[in-house]
């Protein structure tokens, strides 16, 4: 009996005993006179158990409550900085986007332009083959 009664107490000190294994430890230890220690241990459980908590006050914890006020005005505050500052990037994107467009038109002109000139500037590249001024207007030296 004693063997089992140590058996018992060293599973239960590792953590190893079932709650049948518990049960049948506390009712050897009652019918054993020895193990002291041990009946003092269980027997304060068996106390602790049994005990109601009388007048048991649980202190509040102060709960800083937060003022959901000022929090709304700073989001709609921040709400409205953020559209106005998007909206202002928006319209500088759209002014740069006009402006781009306005300098590829004046290319596109000058280039037109620059074609016109190029097909005028034809009887030019047939002038430029005559070699003396006097074959240009017709007159030849004998």
């Amino acid at each position: 009996m004693k063997e089992k009664i140590e058996q018992l107490l060293e599973k239960y000190w590792e953590g190893e005993t079932s709650l049948q294994e518990e049960q049948e430890l506390k009712s050897l230890l009652s019918s054993q006179s020895d193990f002291e220690e041990e009946k003092a241990f269980f027997g304060a459980f068996e106390s602790f158990k049994k005990e109601e908590p009388v007048n048991l006050v649980i202190p509040k914890t102060k709960v800083r409550k937060i003022d959901t006020m000022w929090m709304s005005w700073a989001a709609s505050v921040a709400i409205f900085t953020a559209s106005f500052v998007g909206w202002r990037v928006y319209e500088q994107k759209q002014e740069e986007r006009e402006a781009y467009v306005e300098v590829m038109q004046a290319f596109a002109l000058i280039q037109s332009n620059m074609a016109k000139g190029q097909e005028q500037m034809q009887v030019m590249n047939e002038i430029k083959y005559l070699n003396t001024t006097n074959q240009m207007f017709g007159t030849v030296k004998k």
